[in-house]
């Protein structure tokens, strides 16, 4: 059984929003010297998932790390190495700069598609960035695959994919033939640590890089040129705070002067 996750490279979350910068002109995120980007939370709790399932003794299982990013990308692969993993794959190249989730689904489905033999497909619920939750959906549509979203509990028998999903108001259990898409809720849990003899293993395991031309992508299908995404604006909001004491003498008279002034600003 062969199981592909794809996870995503992004800047860490736990940074702290008073130097979190942004460029409005190139609409960009500055990126920060000397922090490291990280794997989106919710992509490292897919590579769990698959973790998982590799865990309880399904024969032949293996698990292959994929992303699209720069050079420097390698990171995450390496820690979904770390995590257990037996294989990476790098989706490097510039036509794939300032991909939106349309063309990054096109990519990642071009390059499972290479494959040919993979049976599952995991991705995150969503990045942890962006917060589009597209990429996975988009990817089981471009391949024709049946899709589950929002799993927090995934169990592979006889062929088929069994999901239990998460629902606003409790769970639900589907299940769908192989291969098939599946895409991982925070409900399944943190994901493992990785050990000091898997993070050693991870450097010694292979990272297979890809470019548009190997997938026989068209350049006008991808990247910024195939992008349908229109980015109007890109801006840490600004959260400003007014505070206005009302004393009214008594605590009636604060409470009546209080009641009055919130009919005025029409909060009652």
């Amino acid at each position: 059984m062969h199981i592909i996750v794809c996870i995503k490279q992004i800047l860490n979350p736990d940074i702290a929003s008073t130097v979190f910068r942004v460029d409005e002109k190139a609409k960009r995120v500055i990126p920060l010297p000397g922090l490291s980007p990280v794997i989106s939370p919710f992509d490292a709790q897919a590579v769990e998932a698959a973790m998982r399932i590799k865990d309880t003794g399904v024969d032949g299982v293996k698990i292959t790390v994929m992303t699209m990013g720069p050079e420097g990308a390698r990171t995450v692969l390496k820690a979904g190495l770390a995590m257990g993993a037996d294989e990476g794959v790098l989706l490097a190249d510039d036509a794939f700069e300032d991909s939106d989730a349309t063309t990054t689904a096109r990519v990642l489905a071009a390059a499972i598609r290479k494959t040919g033999d993979a049976d599952l497909i995991l991705t995150g619920r969503q990045a942890a960035d962006g917060d589009d939750g597209i990429v996975g959906l988009g990817i089981a549509e471009l391949l024709g695959r049946p899709a589950i979203t929002f799993a927090k509990d995934i169990q592979s028998m006889n062929g088929t994919v069994r999901v239990i999903r998460v629902l606003e108001d409790g769970f639900e259990t589907m299940e769908a033939p192989l291969p098939a898409v599946v895409t991982v809720a925070h409900e399944i849990g943190k994901p493992r640590y990785s050990s000091l003899r898997e993070t050693m293993r991870a450097a010694k395991k292979p990272v297979h890089a890809l470019t548009a031309t190997d997938l026989g992508l068209d350049p006008r299908k991808i990247g910024s040129a195939g992008a349908r995404r229109i980015l109007e604006r890109l801006y840490v909001p600004v959260n400003t705070t007014e505070c206005e004491f009302i004393d009214g003498g008594t605590p009636e008279g604060t409470a009546a002067k209080l009641a009055q002034r919130l009919r005025e600003v029409e909060a009652i």
